[in-house]
């Protein structure tokens, strides 16, 4: 689980805005980019090239 320090100083690498983990948990939501980073192995993926669109 990432821990509330790291979620507090990831920002989206697209839009700089601050990001928020999906209701399961595995993924950080970007609401102003639309986009989903995953989380591998408690390690947050923050690429935009890997990152999934978010569905409704």
């Amino acid at each position: 689980m990432i821990s509330k320090e790291l979620l507090d100083i990831l920002a989206c690498p697209k839009c700089k805005n601050a990001v928020h983990l999906n209701a399961s948990e595995d993924g950080l939501v970007c609401d102003a980019c639309r986009l989903v980073y995953a989380i591998k192995d408690d390690i947050p993926v923050m690429l935009i090239d890997e990152a999934t669109p978010l569905s409704d």
